[in-house]
């Protein structure tokens, strides 16, 4: 392992020391997980909102969406 000084906010600190305190793993383990989870999400799925975006469109076929979901909108505020 590669050992790394990072300087924290007072309160980002107190929360990683109780969290690892609740956890029973050192504050050092808990940086870790995050900086692997970031990781992995980033390089999970690049693009996928692009993908989504690609993917789904043009699949709403039942006329407006927007007239639709302002009449959703409607019933839900009991406003226009």
């Amino acid at each position: 392992m590669v050992r790394t000084v990072v300087s924290l906010d007072p309160e980002d600190k107190e929360w990683l020391d109780r969290k690892a305190q609740q956890e029973h793993v050192p504050m050092t383990e808990l940086v870790r997980r995050a900086v692997r989870r970031m990781r992995e999400e980033d390089t999970a799925s690049p693009g996928a909102f692009e993908t989504l975006l690609r993917e789904t469109s043009g699949i709403w076929r039942a006329g407006d969406g927007l007239s639709y979901q302002r009449r959703l909108r409607e019933e839900w505020t009991g406003r226009p």
